[in-house]
């Protein structure tokens, strides 16, 4: 390739804006295309079918628009879902967020994780495989969070969120009794939630590991590319929202582009 390459990274909302600051940082030359699909958010109140339906025939529309050479599905959701299918409809190399719980496990020193996705990606067959096949022996928490991707979708926003409601989607993760038996480690199966971490943080009963899987996305989209081609490319970034609504978020936004201006 001799032009930047263009990635185009997708989600259901903003929650994909953490995956999306890593892969800017790990490859400053590429053009960034960020699609939130928020005409459809949250997924989570949505069937699988329905999902599917949705995704498959819009990345159609977006990789007939932006001619990615690569696509990132930011969203655990989506990609539990769909990946599989946008593999088979298009030729495009396409980067999932699956649920990292065989780091998590592997890492464990109490032998206890807890896994806080959405209620959907908790249940889904897709995360119970990866628990049967990379939890080598420890005991894995699942806990289905209604609210958190809202939650922090808000506070991206600019509305307030109490600790409270934080609190009470926080608190099934923590488990046992003492430091040797209680969960050591967290997985973030949504990519809203490292959004709100500083707050996880400071709210958590006691101190864990928190595993965000964006560092290791940004790794794998920057093998797949290649080396890079240049320096940091000088074209702009796109934010597109599915619902067409002017986002008004530039100053928020831009450190997630890595400082660059939103088309």
């Amino acid at each position: 390739m001799t032009n930047p390459p263009t990635i185009l990274v997708f989600d259901s909302g903003l929650g994909g804006l953490t995956v999306l600051r890593e892969v800017v940082a790990a490859r400053p030359d590429a053009h960034f295309a960020y699609v939130a699909d928020d005409a459809f958010f949250p997924y989570g109140h949505h069937s699988e079918d329905e999902i599917i339906a949705r995704v498959v025939p819009l990345m159609g529309e977006l990789i007939g628009a932006h001619d990615p050479d690569i696509v990132v599905i930011a969203c655990n959701t989506a990609s539990t879902l769909v990946l599989s299918h946008l593999r088979a409809a298009y030729s495009v190399p396409f980067v999932g967020t699956v649920p990292a719980i065989k780091p998590a496990c592997a890492q464990s020193r109490t032998r206890r994780v807890s896994v806080l996705g959405t209620k959907g990606t908790v249940k889904r067959e897709y995360t119970k495989a990866l628990i049967r096949d990379f939890a080598q022996g420890c005991e894995v928490t699942l806990v289905g969070s209604p609210e958190l991707a809202s939650l922090a979708e808000a506070e991206l926003s600019g509305a307030s969120v109490s600790d409270g409601d934080i609190l009470a989607e926080l608190a099934p993760c923590f488990v046992g009794e003492d430091a040797t038996s209680r969960t050591d480690t967290v997985v973030l199966a949504c990519t809203h939630y490292p959004l709100l971490l500083d707050r996880l943080k400071r709210l958590a009963p006691w101190p864990v590991d928190w595993i965000d899987p964006a560092p290791a996305i940004a790794r794998r989209v920057s093998d797949l590319l290649g080396p890079r081609i240049g320096g940091i490319a000088q074209a702009g970034a796109e934010m597109i929202f599915t619902s067409n609504r002017v986002h008004g978020l530039s100053a928020t936004l831009t450190p997630f582009f890595g400082g660059r201006a939103l088309a």
